[in-house]
């Protein structure tokens, strides 16, 4: 859905910082100097979500600490497109509308407050019961992680985990298009998981109906002033908490290779969208992939090649990766990072000490869109921002496109 979040009389008098109505227009002879002012989009994994239902909402209505050090962390990159993960979906926006009042529309941590008159929001699989045994424990359901287990998308109830894009440029909810209900066994050479010894993980009537996106996969077509882009936003499942199948890793591999089949040309008739249109993306349009996809190009559990599927496409640009001095210092205070073979400054993630830091975080433009600059905001200790860091395990990762060519 496309929620207007603030009428267009409301924005204006907003914008214009209740100043006088006089004319302050330029002499007509006078040519007005417009600055090219780039395009930011960017993903950020907030972890702004709840065990139970309706715990965010409650949070974000009594206060919350961290909310208020994750909207320090917007206000302050102020990206244009935002798409944020986990953030947990309720139908009615209540959260999302929470979170722009009382949050980003008020000033935190010395930041100006910030609008996004347009938002989308919708269902995603995480928490909802699929009715069938998907951990193949011999239960169906239950209570807590194994009612998880056994949802659509691991979740403790549904919504959780949920994802949100906020933008200042129109959405074009028409044309939105959600991969939420697309078969995993649909996809040609499908990962099916497998024992070692080559037994199928899943019964077939299981493989047949399991969903393969963990949350959701939007296609989101943004007006800005670079003209549409297609914001296409996913959060694929962690590539661990599974056995020697592994049934997550090759979940996630295949989540991130359905945008990879998306953007390629190509007949797709098997990828078809929740309303029933299928096929991929029109081969002349320009897209940005974003989101947190728990796959590292050379470190943790994802299959190998996972991330290089989008990486190194055709269609997807290739630019300087996204860095920080921050997180190369946070690498080198941890051990655990010593084996990693990634560039630490590269990072967009820090999982502790026994993990380490990875990058998982992408923004991901088409080819030919005109890249100005990028980073992952990740201060060094002492730097401004340092202190919102504790907010959530990842940070966020921005990519300024120039929006003149």
């Amino acid at each position: 859905m496309q929620i207007p979040f603030l009428t267009a009389a409301c924005l204006a008098l907003l914008l214009a910082g209740c100043q006088s109505t006089a004319d302050v227009r330029p002499a007509a002879s006078a040519e007005p100097v417009i600055p090219a002012m780039p395009l930011r989009f960017a993903t950020f994994n907030t972890s702004l979500y709840d065990e139970t239902h309706g715990g965010l909402i409650a949070r974000l209505d009594e206060g919350d600490a961290d909310a208020r050090l994750i909207a320090a962390t917007i206000q302050h990159l102020r990206p244009d497109v935002l798409l944020i993960n986990e953030f947990d979906y309720d139908a009615a926006g209540r959260a999302a509308t929470l979170f722009q009042e009382r949050y980003l529309g008020v000033g935190q941590s010395g930041e100006r407050a910030i609008t996004y008159p347009y938002r989308y929001f919708a269902e995603v699989n995480t928490g909802v019961p699929s009715g069938l045994d998907l951990d193949q424990d011999g239960r169906i359901g239950g209570e807590g992680r194994f009612h998880g287990n056994d949802a659509w998308g691991y979740g403790l109830h549904p919504g959780q985990y949920g994802m949100l894009v906020l933008s200042m440029h129109p959405i074009d909810a028409d044309a939105v298009r959600s991969f939420r209900l697309l078969r995993w066994s649909t996809m040609p050479g499908a990962l099916e998981p497998r024992y070692p010894d080559g037994r199928a993980f899943y019964p077939a009537d299981v493989w047949s109906q399991l969903r393969l996106s963990s949350k959701s996969h939007w296609d989101v077509p943004i007006d800005t002033p670079l003209g549409r882009i297609h914001f296409l936003a996913a959060h694929p499942t962690p590539p661990v908490f599974d056995g020697p199948e592994r049934r997550n890793a090759a979940r996630n591999h295949d989540e991130i290779r359905l945008w990879a089949e998306y953007v390629t040309p190509g007949e797709k008739p098997w990828l078809c969208d929740d309303a029933g249109r299928c096929g991929g993306l029109d081969d002349q349009a320009r897209f940005v992939i974003a989101g947190d996809y728990n796959a590292d190009p050379a470190d943790g559990g994802s299959l190998p090649g996972a991330i290089h599927q989008l990486l190194e496409n055709p269609r997807v640009l290739r630019y300087a990766t996204p860095r920080s001095d921050g997180a190369a210092a946070d690498a080198a205070a941890n051990p655990a990072n010593n084996s990693h073979k990634s560039s630490p400054a590269h990072d967009t993630a820090s999982f502790g000490l026994r993990n380490g830091n990875y990058r998982v975080d992408y923004v991901l433009p088409s080819a030919g869109l005109p890249v100005q600059a990028s980073g992952v905001f990740w201060p060094r200790p002492g730097e401004t921002g340092a202190a919102w860091l504790g907010a959530s395990d990842h940070r966020l990762v921005w990519v300024d496109l120039a929006a003149r060519e």
